[in-house]
């Protein structure tokens, strides 16, 4: 694989953890870096969806991207989500990230305006020019109501070269070969969507930005270390444990599916802001059935070095 090796990987779109009062609680969030570290995560999300960065205060997310750069020390690249529905508000913010000492920021296609493919190159490209790190595109069509078309990724490819990958989480694994053939190969991509992770894998893709690693880390790793090795089969093993309780994240609005199968073990509240409401008790009871299900498997998930 001919991309940008930073990428290569699991990458954890972190969760923001909220007191029972609704504040940031601070040693929640950095017991949660020092988990994803620990378990050899590449990379770190602070304020993207996962970290419901639409309701998060410009000092909030100011706060939690610092946070995460200081925790961090080097040991995990850091990807801020910068992105909003204003090329103007996204801008500051980036500057912002970028003053506070991140690797790379996350750009969301601006959402609710529904831009054309030529707005979203004009509005990238301004985004890209105001910072000297790396920026990712971030292709969530479910969420924003836009998608970003191969072509404009490979217009962007060429035109910025600080525009070096994409996060793609639009449910459909055929957009890699896509994306790959109008960015090129170092054009990095990255999967979007855990439970997609092994199709995105197969057809290129160098990497998983996730939600449900906010869980378990170790067993993402342990997915993606399998593959990277070229043990297809165990990657495979693992992927078919790991993906039913992946996609269970999405049973109800992320992050809430997350946020509650970790206060079942005590590390946060499942506090979500609004208008993003807790799991309903008829998601409980189905997320904690496939939560059983998905720990009476995990003992083959961690790979030993024996494997």
């Amino acid at each position: 694989m001919s991309h940008p090796s930073r990428f290569d990987g699991v990458f954890t779109a972190l969760i923001t953890p909220f007191t029972a009062t609704g504040e940031i609680d601070w040693p929640a969030f950095d017991a949660l870096i020092d988990r994803q570290i620990a378990a050899g995560i590449t990379g770190l999300v602070p304020v993207g969806t996962t970290g419901e960065a639409a309701t998060l205060s410009a000092d909030e997310a100011d706060s939690l991207i610092k946070r995460t750069v200081e925790r961090a020390d080097g040991r995990a690249y850091v990807l801020a989500g910068t992105g909003s529905n204003s090329t103007a508000k996204t801008i500051e913010a980036t500057k912002r990230a970028a003053d506070l000492g991140v690797n790379g920021v996350l750009i969301v296609t601006p959402y609710y305006n529904k831009p054309s493919q030529r707005g979203l190159i004009e509005h990238f490209t301004q985004v890209a020019a105001c910072a000297d790190v790396d920026n990712v595109l971030y292709s969530v069509p479910g969420r924003a109501g836009v998608a970003i078309a191969p072509e404009t990724a490979g217009t962007l490819a060429k035109s910025c070269k600080n525009i070096v990958a994409i996060k793609e989480a639009g449910g459909d694994a055929g957009r890699v070969s896509d994306l790959r053939l109008a960015c090129g190969t170092d054009f990095a991509v990255h999967c979007g969507d855990d439970g997609l992770a092994m199709a995105f894998y197969a057809l290129g893709a160098c990497g998983l930005t996730s939600v449900f690693s906010n869980y378990d880390p170790e067993a993402c790793v342990a997915v993606y270390q399998a593959w990277a090795s070229g043990k297809a089969a165990r990657a495979l093993e693992l992927h078919d444990v790991v993906r039913p309780i992946g996609e269970a994240m999405f049973v109800e609005n992320s992050p809430a599916p997350v946020k509650h199968i970790l206060s079942l073990e005590g590390k946060n509240t499942d506090k979500v802001r609004l208008p993003l409401a807790s799991v309903s008790p008829e998601g409980c009871i189905y997320l904690e059935k496939v939560l059983r299900r998905y720990l009476n498997h995990r003992n083959g998930i961690i790979v030993s070095d024996a494997d």
